[in-house]
């Protein structure tokens, strides 16, 4: 275990969802490593499930970190790693594929939020939600500058329209989050295919009643009856206090039928 200053348990599921035939969705849970992410592909003709795989295999390779600025420094080693990576399957096949990315990490009572794109990092603490991650989207910048209204974002045209992705450009441009832990905190990462069905609001109630374990199977069913129309990736970690029990879980990834892959 790495150096958290207390017990915690964490799970992951993702699913193609409704409509989608190929989950271009991947995820990472390494509690040992203190570093739980989303990655969801873009590209098409299979390209984007490259991308996020490619990001995934990388990072799973960090080992274990001696202080924060080692981890911090692993995590940009290796997601530089995957943009090379990413760029020459880019440049070998003609195409421009890339990837999102949100990730937590956590080591020594802190944490730090790092992302690329629109998926997003949620922080649940006393029963209040707040969206850690800022989006990477026109739509976002439009809000920002006040051109649209939060109502007519939810509908905006391109509001899927990313403004920044893992190798899609010569640079990775991450932005990060800091702070302190607090025992019962719970951290949500989600693709936009949670975001798209789940409110803000819901996502804190399911949280709140429920183990990592379940709570994203609850988030997941949800998004499935209504409709599904992206894939979908949820991980939930949860910190504990010392009177909870510890059931550090790694979770799993279900495929389209609800099967294991």
């Amino acid at each position: 275990m790495n150096g958290l200053s207390f017990p915690f348990e964490s799970y992951g599921v993702s699913h193609t969802g409704c409509v989608r035939s190929v989950n271009e969705d991947n995820y990472l849970v390494e509690p040992e490593s203190g570093l739980w992410l989303v990655a969801d592909g873009m590209g098409g003709h299979d390209a984007g499930e490259v991308a996020s795989a490619s990001i995934v295999h990388h990072l799973a390779t960090m080992g274990i970190a001696s202080s924060a600025p080692d981890l911090r420094a692993r995590f940009e080693d290796r997601l530089a790693r995957a943009h090379a990576e990413i760029r020459q399957i880019s440049e070998a096949r003609g195409i421009t594929i890339g990837s999102t990315v949100a990730a937590l990490l956590a080591i020594d009572g802190r944490f730090a939020c790092m992302w690329s794109g629109d998926s997003r990092v949620y922080l649940v603490r006393r029963g209040v939600i707040s969206q850690v991650s800022r989006d990477h989207t026109e739509v976002q910048e439009l809000l920002d500058q006040g051109v649209i209204t939060a109502s007519e974002a939810r509908v905006w045209p391109r509001r899927n329209v990313i403004t920044r992705a893992v190798g899609v450009s010569d640079d990775i441009v991450l932005d990060i989050e800091q702070g302190e832990i607090i025992p019962g905190d719970v951290f949500v990462l989600g693709t936009d295919g949670l975001t798209a069905h789940v409110s803000d609001d819901e996502i804190r109630e399911t949280v709140a009643a429920a183990a990592p374990e379940q709570a994203c199977q609850v988030l997941l069913q949800t998004v499935l009856a209504r409709g599904g129309t992206d894939n979908v990736t949820i991980v939930v970690v949860r910190m504990l206090d010392g009177s909870e029990p510890h059931r550090r879980r790694a979770g799993i990834s279900t495929t389209g039928n609800g099967g294991m892959p």
